[in-house]
């Protein structure tokens, strides 16, 4: 069974039987529900929705499928085509729709994709608003308009350039700092729409550009998560076209990863400790990220008088919540994921070069020197598999209280941090298992600890 239902959407391998993975039939049906919660709130309104897609080779048969279904459900249609997710968003607020849907499935290979789902500010859904869909996907009480109130496709035109001219205005963003530089860039962007804005955005600040993988068919070339051992032909390109840097976005181009001018990896949990460091230098306030993210931005954050850091629960909803409650000026997650609110609440990788690349130019580093000028931390992610009969809850309860006298946080599973490394226990929502990441000043250490954390929940269950 390879259909996910979550709060932030749908998401599934393509084919097979409805209901176990992502066929036309399960399309239609929570695209329908998406269309019915929105008009609990219209108050009778007709409504409009923005569409946008990935690369995927599944994305223009899921396109038609979601568009026919939104017009027969009585709803007007922008669809702004290959488009990404931070696009896509700042195409809901721009046109002042009703909400969006955007077709990828991020990271996971081809043959999956999903149905993203945002509200009226080009957001994600609340948990209780994700939940409401889910429900209403179940009810099939629901009886469709008639030929005279079917919906309109009222535009067909690309939001890319328009999402290009708004990184660029930016006050933070100098583009003729960049053009000074004359960057060479290479460009990773896995076969999918990243191969046509990040290059573009990248010519547009006067940088010759190396293309990989920028063909926006969606064979990706290989593992779409942009890990550093997905990224073996970039970090060999880098050094072999003598290029200043590397850059890497997944299919949606949410996530951005750099590769430093000697092929070495920046790594992704870096990309935002960077642009949040140009972004604080210049306007003092918060930075937030979830509660898995490196410990790296709290240091950098209060290197600076009057800067705080907080810590949200995991997701990306969850860190623009925290955004919002503590007024941060810049936030995101450690998985390269970065959230400017200047221009928009949603991580985009768009916005993310830019300001990076504006700091590369100002402060006159090398990647890898800019790189050492941080605090030096390793994570390690595990995972313990339990069995069904295990009470994870309970588990999780009884790690609290032994280290009661730690400094824990219990929003999200339970973090522990320590004086020089922490530990954060999550469970899954959809298996027996617990999630143990860890983080510390060498990878030994980061290792140690996890196992130390694996073999004290296995005493716990006597497994």
């Amino acid at each position: 069974m390879t259909l996910i239902k979550s709060i932030s959407g749908i998401r599934g391998t393509i084919g097979g039987v409805p209901g176990d993975n992502l066929t036309p039939i399960d399309i239609v049906k929570f695209a329908t529900a998406y269309v019915r919660f929105l008009s609990e709130k219209s108050s009778g309104r007709r409504l409009t929705v923005v569409v946008g897609r990935d690369a995927r080779i599944s994305g223009a048969m899921v396109d038609d499928l979601i568009e026919g279904t939104l017009l027969g459900c009585g709803v007007d249609v922008i669809n702004v085509g290959l488009c990404t997710t931070p696009g896509t968003e700042m195409a809901v607020i721009a046109n002042n729709a009703d909400g969006g849907i955007i077709i990828t499935a991020s990271h996971n290979p081809r043959q999956w994709n999903a149905l993203k789902l945002l509200d009226e500010r080009g957001e994600f859904l609340s948990d209780t608003d994700g939940k409401r869909v889910l429900a209403l996907a179940e009810d099939t009480g629901f009886e469709f308009p008639d030929i005279d109130r079917i919906g309109r496709v009222l535009s067909r035109e690309p939001f890319n350039d328009e999402h290009i001219r708004r990184v660029l205005a930016l006050p933070l963003v100098d583009a003729d700092a960049v053009r000074g530089r004359r960057f060479k860039v290479a460009v990773d962007a896995v076969n999918s729409v990243g191969g046509i804005v990040i290059p573009a955005l990248l010519r547009e600040l006067g940088c010759e550009v190396v293309e990989l993988n920028c063909t926006p068919d969606g064979e990706f070339a290989h593992n779409p998560e942009p890990l550093p051992e997905n990224l073996t032909q970039i970090s060999r390109a880098v050094v072999e076209c003598k290029a200043d840097l590397g850059i890497v976005v997944d299919p949606d181009v949410d996530r951005l990863a750099f590769v430093s001018e000697d092929g070495s990896m920046f790594v992704e949990e870096y990309t935002l400790v960077a642009v949040a460091d140009y972004v604080l230098s210049h306007t003092k306030g918060n930075t937030v990220s979830n509660l898995s993210s490196s410990r790296a931005l709290r240091d950098v954050t209060e290197r600076y008088e009057g800067c705080s850091y907080s810590a949200s629960a995991v997701g990306e909803v969850n860190v623009v919540a925290e955004m919002k409650r503590t007024g941060a000026v810049i936030g995101g997650e450690g998985n390269g994921g970065v959230i400017y609110p200047e221009l928009h609440y949603g991580r985009d990788a768009l916005v993310g070069v830019a300001l990076f690349l504006t700091y590369l130019a100002k402060c006159g580093k090398s990647m890898t020197e800019l790189r050492k000028s941080y605090p030096a931390y390793f994570a390690s992610k595990n995972k313990i598999q339990l069995t069904p009969a295990i009470d994870v809850d309970k588990v999780l309860v009884d790690i609290k209280s032994r280290y009661a006298d730690e400094r824990v946080n219990d929003i999200d599973g339970v973090k522990i941090d320590f004086e020089d490394c922490w530990v954060h226990l999550r469970k899954s929502n959809t298996e027996p298992i617990i999630r143990v990441y860890t983080e510390a000043h060498t990878m030994a250490e980061a290792d140690a600890l996890a196992e130390r954390f694996i073999a004290e929940i296995g005493r716990i269950c006597n497994l």
